[in-house]
């Protein structure tokens, strides 16, 4: 064993394959290959170890290499959170600055048609904690209400609704303004399930046309950034995102300095 030797699971959660705990599962399960044989839970890799995950080679980087990066993109319409679509429709992945040995892994998804936050970021084990649903993170959206919601609608979606996967609720709602039945309101939520913003409205039969993600956790889009941008956020935030996820940030983040703000669109 040498210095530079890692626990195995420890270095897919960096790669963003999945948590330590959910990776030592895998291992544990036959899922993971190093060079070529069947791992066990408790293996060390070097930098120059072959893995592969459910068949499939794994690029992994040196811990020590580069400080990990996050980022904050300004999602417009018509975009996927996949990295390829059969479809050929554009991805998030497309405006992002390229890298050499490391790659973007997004910190949850929005929908095709929604807009707004999203974060990025190249510490894997990083992504996996902020999505984690014991990780209870708020996630504040703006959207456009068709129809009139009543007083027991409100009540409703804050005291909890009844979906196909479970109960949801809004922890908070907030008038954002507007007339006729186009209305604006501001909406907290503390998971990430699949359109569940848009899903709590339609149960009091009304419809979301409209929906923008504005904050997550402490971050929030800076008026700066404009829609199909993204900004680097400094050491200092990113630390501020480790606080979040509650794990402490790599010795990388207190000595790097502050990276470039803003990229236009392209």
């Amino acid at each position: 064993m040498t210095t530079t030797d890692e626990k195995l699971q420890k270095v897919l959660a960096r790669a963003g394959l999945g948590s330590r705990r959910e990776m030592e599962r895998a291992i544990s399960d036959g899922r993971v290959k190093v060079n070529g044989k069947t791992a066990s839970l408790g293996d060390r890799v070097d930098p120059a170890a072959r893995i592969a995950f459910d068949g499939r080679a794994i690029k992994t980087a040196s811990p020590a290499a580069k400080r990990p990066r996050v980022l904050l993109y300004n999602k417009p319409e018509g975009e996927i959170c996949s990295r390829k679509d059969p479809e050929g429709r554009r991805s998030v992945f497309d405006r992002l600055p390229r890298l050499k040995g490391e790659r973007w892994v997004c910190v949850g998804r929005l929908d095709y048609n929604t807009t707004g936050l999203l974060l990025f970021t190249t510490d894997g084990e990083l992504a996996n904690k902020l999505m984690h649903p014991s990780t209870v993170i708020e996630r504040e959206y703006l959207c456009r209400v068709m129809g009139v919601a009543t007083e027991d609608n409100m009540r409703a979606l804050v005291k909890g609704v009844a979906l196909e996967d479970g109960v949801a609720r809004f922890t908070d709602i907030v008038d954002g303004g507007g007339e006729g039945i186009n209305h604006w309101y501001y909406v907290v939520i503390m998971e990430g399930r699949n359109r569940e913003v848009r899903r709590l409205w339609e149960s009091q039969g009304l419809q979301v046309n409209r929906l923008k993600r504005v904050r997550y956790g402490n971050v929030f889009i800076p008026s700066k950034v404009k829609v199909g941008q993204w900004t680097e956020l400094a050491p200092k935030e990113v630390k501020d995102v480790y606080a979040m996820a509650g794990i402490a940030p790599p010795d990388e983040v207190e000595s790097s300095a502050v990276p470039e703000k803003r990229k236009k669109a392209r």
